[in-house]
């Protein structure tokens, strides 16, 4: 068998055909591999964010019920007016929200 230079360009052409169908291939299946690894980092990032927003959410829970009893016991020492008027102000706020209310 003779090889000749038609036969040579020939084989290279097809590896270089085959080459360049490897790597489209390749980077088609990496867009997708990467593609579904930003998927499953958006969900995990949307379950973090919802544990955050329940945590702050009961912290600032507790941090109205202690307002509200610091403004009692200013009361109780004899403050009126607007220390009054905040303890009215915060019991309805826990009352909407407990009701799902908007203020």
């Amino acid at each position: 068998m003779y090889i000749d230079s038609a036969t040579i360009i020939t084989i290279a052409s097809v590896i270089g055909a085959l080459s360049a169908i490897g790597a489209v291939a390749y980077k088609a299946i990496k867009w997708f591999q990467t593609q579904e690894q930003q998927t499953k980092d958006i969900e995990n990032l949307k379950k973090q964010e919802k544990e955050d927003i329940k945590e702050i959410k009961d912290e600032m829970c507790l941090l109205t019920y202690a307002v509200l009893a610091c403004l009692k016991g200013l009361k109780e020492q004899g403050c009126n007016g607007p220390v009054t008027e905040a303890i009215g102000k915060v019991e309805k706020h826990i009352n909407q929200a407990a009701h799902g209310q908007e203020t």
